[in-house]
């Protein structure tokens, strides 16, 4: 069964940092892309950062720009997320996913089959 699992979650003051790392038994190296989520309950999940792995190319939402970078350790067999400059508004469930083929969507947040249960990341002001 395919598992996705994120760690590194928490609670932090307005400013602080947070790294999420997913780990899981898919080999990344072979996935199409994978990505970043967050959830926040009656809100619409959102797509944090994607990183396509054939070429590295990254995406990342405007509103983490300068703030989140997005990882991929091909050895490690792990992504990162890492976040920095955490505001209120970043408090969410955060959940990697990942695209184990191309779907042919040209969006990596659409392509994505697998996910993990997420970690839950609290920013007090």
């Amino acid at each position: 069964q395919v598992q996705l699992v994120e760690s590194g979650g928490g609670s932090v003051q307005a400013g602080g940092s947070l790294t999420l790392t997913c780990t899981g038994s898919i080999d990344m190296a072979s996935t199409w892309c994978m990505a970043w989520f967050r959830l926040v309950p009656g809100k619409e999940r959102e797509g944090v950062a994607a990183i396509y792995t054939h070429n590295g190319d990254k995406y990342l939402r405007d509103s983490v720009k300068g703030r989140f970078t997005i990882a991929q350790d091909k050895v490690k067999n792990t992504l990162t997320l890492q976040m920095n400059s955490l505001r209120p508004e970043d408090t969410a469930t955060y959940y990697c996913a990942a695209a184990l083929t191309n779907r042919y969507t040209g969006n990596c947040y659409s392509d994505v089959g697998v996910r993990g249960q997420g970690t839950l990341v609290n920013i007090s002001s």
